[in-house]
């Protein structure tokens, strides 16, 4: 007979907590934050409404905690693409190319690019954006020009955002936008 283990507190908090946020996500992108209601969350989590108010304290911290997620995941697919550089100007090139792809995860750039703004403000996506980020956009013209450039990687970042809701809308060709910006670093980071 096969003894199954005992999962600890910490192991059933942090899965309550994963089953919260991809119920919560898959409810905001569907709906809309505004059209989403916690009741709503906790029946698709198979949770009750104590156990939602136990991990957080309303449903703005949950859509928070579903938008840090997002902007994580994004920053960890860069992270990885640039590390396989040769260089730093083709690392800024290989996190622009992850960038655009991470943000074509169904429902992510409207999350990150429209409903986050609205919800949370520009001062929280602020800090949100600079914790994840802008910090590697920062970092990768910093490798490459050999310095901070904090308006540069925020014109860069506004462009790149522009470029991802582009290609999720339908305007534009993912490759062609991938291309103009990358030549837009390139002119950015020879020109310092």
């Amino acid at each position: 007979m096969q003894v199954k283990k005992r999962r600890s507190n910490r192991e059933r908090t942090e899965e309550t907590r994963l089953t919260l946020l991809k119920a919560a996500r898959a409810a905001f992108i569907e709906r809309g934050y505004g059209q989403t209601s916690t009741p709503e969350i906790v029946s698709a989590a198979g949770i009750t409404r104590g156990a939602l108010y136990h991990h957080f304290p309303d449903k703005q911290a949950l859509f928070r905690a579903v938008i840090a997620q997002e902007m994580s995941d994004v920053a960890s697919a860069i992270d990885v693409a640039a590390a396989h550089s040769p260089d730093a100007g083709s690392a800024l090139a290989a996190g622009m190319s992850a960038y655009l792809d991470a943000m074509a995860v169904p429902g992510r750039a409207r999350l990150l690019l429209l409903e986050a703004p609205a919800v949370l403000g520009p001062a929280d996506m602020a800090k949100l954006d600079d914790e994840r980020g802008t910090r590697t956009l920062r970092d990768g013209l910093a490798a490459a020009t050999g310095r901070d450039m904090p308006i540069l990687a925020a014109l860069l970042s506004a462009a790149s955002e522009r470029a991802a809701l582009l290609i999720e809308q339908g305007d534009a060709a993912r490759n062609d936008v991938e291309q103009e910006i990358v030549t837009l670093i390139a002119k950015a980071i020879s020109a310092d």
